[in-house]
């Protein structure tokens, strides 16, 4: 009986043991159900709708309650996101990946992503009021566009944060001159290939580019688009940009395996191109409707001839479209930097115009049609000059002397994008002046002295190094190409040769003040105020007293020293001779003074804050600058022409 005793006990035990765990086991299973149904329950309040863009703003949201970094790039791609192939093309702004590169995706923490319900837990134990809390979200919202902004310009140079909110697709205000717009083009025109280079561009503007032409460019003459990547490094341009690509028709991405610059970025898709005439394009671009054929047009009517649209801008901040008036044409100065001169007065003069192809000494980069053939022919894009800048110029100068010719087109128009500043650093500080230095050296001829006076740091990197420019005067030399002096005077004589005779050229150096007369760049060439500042020793402050008595101002010399009431200013010079006695000069150079002519009046510098000491209560003590006073012989009125970079020195 005792033996059966326990046998029962140990029995009972046993049975109560499992009696337990197979409690605890339905207690754990009830609590995972409970958890899942809860979640379905949530989900089926929330209203269904199209997948969010990546890093898209919520514009109203009363129960996002917490904002939380973008650090995790789960959260950049968005909580409820679809497959790629299912986005709309607007829809896909910004999907970082990290597959088929070593690259990371770049991280943007300055956006926010607002996420539904996080922390509730953490919430105060007095709710707060829907006053509260809607004042809450849009100071966050408010505060997390203002970082993301900050963030795009600092990043990309204009407001990417704009740029996103901003259709791939948008409709552009029509520019064009009415007469264009009933204009019929040949169904003959010759294909085109449309080569678009980039590094490290935001995924809307690339888009937005690449949208633009597909929509605007007829199907029967756009052989391609060739996307070049430059050795992008961000990470939204690696394999997402290559699925997104694969969906486009007549799309085709080319990747550099090293960095290759504008020049050599162009030649490599030029290199790969099936199309008769290529056209080049920037990556932040957008297209007028009918833009492509009036270029194909010029370009078919003569395979040697270059030709751009009318530029308009896009404004990097708003992104707004911005209307360039007719008549403009390319131009540089002598520091060889490249302008777009409006001349509108022409139109005025010859109605006509209004939709004619003008003659340009230069073109700019932004968008450039010409002959594929021609294009290789003619030397490409100088393979020497370094990542970024100035290729425009030489391409530009070296058609001209080779047999080509360039035109601006005004029935074609598309719009730029003007940056801020530029996203990227170059490696070395002096690229520009060593692509500048490439130019002046092939050239320039004897010409290549007046540039390096204009540009001293260009002067002294060439007194150290001399750019290899064999093979590119081998080519001019093949190709027959006419000197600077034909191109001065046949292409572009409305370019102001400087005597820079010396002594009475350079920085025009004040004694009293120990500063320099200046001219703020980027005031223009409508001309304004001359003053004083600190001598810069670039060469930007150059001055050229000529034969004419006219004191020639920067580096273009359109600029001319005049007068207005008693204060020295600079207006454009006149084209015409003899001089006006208003803009003619005298320099002594015994006493340092330069007399005005017609006042027989002396010049003299004045510091903000001072006052000038031949007439005190004449002049407000905050206004400092240039003055006309009686002569004397104060040091304020003693000048000295610095030329920092002698004649025999270049």
């Amino acid at each position: 009986m005792r033996l059966w005793g326990k046998a029962t006990a140990g029995r009972t035990r046993r049975r109560m043991l499992c009696l337990w765990l197979l409690l605890l086991g339905f207690a754990l299973v009830t609590l995972a159900l409970s958890g899942l149904f809860k979640r379905d329950r949530e989900r089926s309040h929330q209203k269904p709708g199209p997948p969010r863009r990546p890093l898209q703003r919520i514009p109203s949201a009363p129960d996002l309650e917490v904002i939380v970094e973008s650090r995790d790039p789960a959260l950049e791609l968005g909580v409820d996101l679809s497959p790629l192939k299912t986005l709309q093309e607007d829809e896909l702004l910004f999907v970082p990946s990290t597959q088929g590169t070593k690259t990371p995706p770049q991280k943007k923490g300055s956006y926010k992503v607002l996420l539904p319900g996080a922390n509730k837990d953490a919430r105060a134990t007095a709710p707060p009021t829907h006053g509260e809390m809607g004042k809450a979200v849009r100071l966050n919202l408010e505060g997390a566009e203002r970082d993301a902004e900050l963030s795009a310009v600092q990043k990309y140079g204009f407001n990417e944060a704009v740029s996103e909110r901003i259709s791939l697709r948008r409709r552009l205000p029509e520019t064009r001159h009415p007469e264009c717009l009933g204009k019929k083009y040949s169904e003959s025109l010759p294909s085109v290939s449309v080569v678009i280079c980039f590094h490290d561009e935001a995924w809307s503007t690339l888009l937005r580019t690449v949208h633009s032409v597909l929509d605007t460019a007829p199907k029967h003459f756009l052989q391609e688009v060739l996307l070049v990547d430059d050795l992008s490094q961000h990470g939204h341009l690696k394999s997402v940009l290559s699925e997104y690509v694969s969906h486009l028709d007549g799309v085709r991405l080319i990747r550099s395996t090293r960095r290759l610059g504008v020049g050599g970025c162009r030649a490599l898709g030029a290199a790969r191109a099936a199309g008769e005439v290529l056209v080049f394009m920037d990556s932040h671009c957008e297209c007028q409707k009918d833009w492509l054929e009036p270029l194909l047009e010029r370009v078919a009517q003569d395979r040697t001839r270059v030709v751009s649209p009318i530029m308009d801008v896009i404004d990097w901040q708003t992104f707004q479209y911005n209307a360039t008036q007719w008549p403009v044409r390319g131009v540089f100065d002598w520091r060889l930097d490249f302008y777009w001169e409006s001349n509108p007065q022409l139109q005025d003069k010859d109605p006509d115009s209004a939709v004619q192809a003008v003659r340009s000494p230069a073109l700019g980069g932004g968008v450039v049609a010409i002959d594929r053939h021609f294009f290789h022919s003619v030397g490409a894009y100088d393979p020497g000059m370094l990542l970024w800048g100035e290729e425009q110029i030489e391409l530009s100068i070296r058609v001209w002397s080779c047999g080509g010719s360039m035109e601006v087109v005004p029935c074609s128009r598309v719009a730029h994008l003007d940056r801020h500043h530029l996203p990227y650093r170059f490696p070395d500080q002096e690229l520009l002046q060593r692509n500048k230095i490439r130019i002046a050296d092939t050239w320039m001829d004897a010409y290549r002295k007046i540039f390096y006076r204009r540009d001293t740091l260009a002067h002294f990197i060439r007194q150290s190094e001399s750019p290899n420019i064999t093979e590119r005067l081998r080519l001019k030399r093949s190709l027959g190409c006419r000197n600077f002096h034909w191109y001065l005077t046949t292409v572009y004589p409305q370019l102001y040769i400087p005597q820079d005779r010396p002594a009475l050229s350079g920085e025009l150096y004040n004694v009293g003040t120990g500063s320099c007369a200046d001219y703020p760049r980027g005031h223009g060439l409508q001309g304004g105020v001359m003053n004083v500042a600190p001598c810069s020793g670039t060469g930007s402050q150059h001055c050229d007293l000529n034969t004419e008595f006219e004191v020639r101002w920067g580096p273009m010399g359109a600029l001319c020293l005049d007068v207005r009431g008693e204060r020295a200013v600079l207006s454009p010079c006149p084209t015409q001779r003899p001089t006006p006695s208003r803009l003619r000069w005298k320099f002594i150079k015994l006493s340092g003074q330069l007399v005005h002519q017609q006042s027989q009046s002396c010049l003299e510098a004045v510091k903000e804050g001072g006052v000038p000491q031949s007439s005190p209560r004449e002049v407000n003590a905050n206004t400092g600058g240039l003055f006309l006073r009686p002569c004397t012989h104060h040091p304020r009125q003693q000048w000295h022409f610095e030329q920092l970079v002698a004649p025999k020195g270049t």
